[in-house]
């Protein structure tokens, strides 16, 4: 191929699942990922404090989150590829300070109009590793200076070593709704290895507690594939989430990430993680126990145990919605372009509550993005809308040609392999479809690059 002439469209083949009898095993050879920026242009340097004066000008028009960054944490867990800054009790107060700065200059823009916020989440990091008076504050100085929604999900995630009755208390009288803490197993012989610090006992009080105050819906993270996991260790796993009367769940699959300590232990032969082909049967016996429990699904990796869990800010910010972001490191979407707030916590702090421009970088949205959303939403649910993937092209070009005739041929063939089913005027995912959700949105975005209508926007 010549320097500069464009890369020839993949054959449509390699669009397809593999058919079997064992889709869990073998539909596509990978759980491809659909990467964030799918379509998006990077801004010129130069061009990037101009967006940040413009975006924070303007009123805001669309659904939006807010995401905010707390990034620091006791140790660096092996399978963990967020890891920032080491956590030191003397930096919480000033950490803080900085982010309340940035929220005051923040209320006194114009983008602080607009809908109000459907969710925030305090992420990381480790958010819990927060004194219970900073963790107050904090949640206070949201509430004072965002526009939120009357039912605004505010979630606090962190980790059971760090978290206790006070810190709790101390969030939920602020407006906290959620906890969600990192657990990945109950099993102590397959955290141990992990880095992880707490025992079995200790997460089992604290949940307890969390559950007994009856304040917010309390969440966990599970993950599926680590090292000395069996299928069963994942089931069981999900039945003592329900024994415990959690709210929710979200089932992950292990994401081996480049640089972290668990793949270098990995590589070197000192831990082994499950293989690839065996994936879909930790995820079968996961599904299968959340719905022996009477578990609804809610999105393809999270699981409903009560009605008091809605998972608000996780599938607004899969599905398109923009995304306020405050804190060193915080990622955002707002204004058509993605940004990250700069993550060196000397620099944040001198910056923020000033109008200088805190991101160092950014990405301008493709303008076939509502239609990428429209495809995502509906693969994140499980129940893929024909109809509202329509309105999106429609409304970007009129007369187009339709959704459903340019992807029929992959349609059919995903239905033929076992991975979608007819549902009224939607395609839902069976559970080796939701098993294999991401490497699906991935190819069928990738089909939709090759429309007739929308290959040259």
């Amino acid at each position: 191929m010549k320097d500069g002439a464009p890369a020839p469209a993949p054959k449509l083949e390699s669009f397809f699942a593999q058919l079997s009898n064992t889709p869990l095993a073998d539909a596509f050879p990978g759980k491809r990922a659909v990467h964030p920026f799918v379509g998006m242009a990077p801004v010129p340097d130069e061009d990037v404090p101009g967006h940040w004066d413009r975006i924070h000008a303007t009123p805001r028009q669309n659904r939006a989150v807010a995401y905010v960054h707390v990034p620091f944490c006791e140790n660096h867990c092996l399978f963990c590829g967020f890891y920032q800054n080491a956590w030191r009790p003397d930096a919480g107060a000033p950490y803080v300070d900085a982010v309340v700065r940035q929220l005051e200059r923040f209320a006194d823009s114009p983008a602080q109009e607009g809908p109000p916020l459907q969710a925030i989440y305090l992420g990381g990091g480790t958010p819990t590793a927060l004194s219970a008076p900073d963790i107050a504050r904090l949640v206070t100085a949201l509430r004072r200076h965002l526009p939120l929604a009357p039912d605004c999900e505010i979630t606090l995630e962190g980790r059971v070593f760090s978290f206790d009755e006070e810190k709790a208390r101390a969030g939920f009288d602020a407006g906290v709704t959620r906890v969600s803490l990192g657990i990945q197993s109950f099993n102590d012989a397959i955290r141990k290895p992990l880095g992880r610090k707490t025992g079995r006992e200790g997460i089992l009080q604290l949940l307890e507690t969390l559950v007994a105050l009856d304040r917010g819906a309390i969440v966990v993270d599970l993950i599926y594939g680590l090292p000395k996991q069996t299928p069963e260790d994942v089931a069981a796993d999900v039945r003592l989430c329900a024994d415990l009367g959690l709210d929710g769940l979200d089932l992950y699959s292990l994401n081996l990430i480049p640089g972290t300590p668990l793949l270098t232990a990995i590589e070197k032969g000192k831990m082994e993680s499950a293989l690839p082909t065996r994936l879909g049967d930790f995820f079968d016996a996961g599904e299968e126990a959340a719905l022996s429990e009477g578990w609804r699904a809610i999105s393809t990796t999270h699981w409903q145990g009560s009605l008091r869990e809605r998972n608000v800010y996780n599938v607004a910010v899969k599905t398109g919605a923009d995304c306020l972001a405050f804190g060193a490191g915080a990622g955002g979407f707002l204004g058509g372009v993605n940004y990250r707030i700069n993550s060196d916590l000397k620099t944040f702090a001198e910056l923020a509550g000033t109008d200088a421009c805190l991101a160092p970088g950014m990405m301008r949205q493709a303008a076939t993005a509502p239609v990428h959303n429209a495809v995502k939403s509906g693969m994140e649910r499980g129940l893929l809308d024909p109809r509202h993937v329509d309105r999106s092209i429609a409304a970007l070009i009129p007369d187009a040609t339709s959704f459903s005739a340019h992807a029929a041929p992959l349609l059919k063939q995903w239905t033929q392999a076992g991975l979608l089913e007819a549902h009224h005027r939607f395609h839902r995912l069976t559970r080796a479809g939701r098993f294999w959700q991401v490497a699906m949105t991935g190819r069928l975005l990738g089909w939709l690059g090759q429309h007739p209508n929308l290959k040259d926007l």
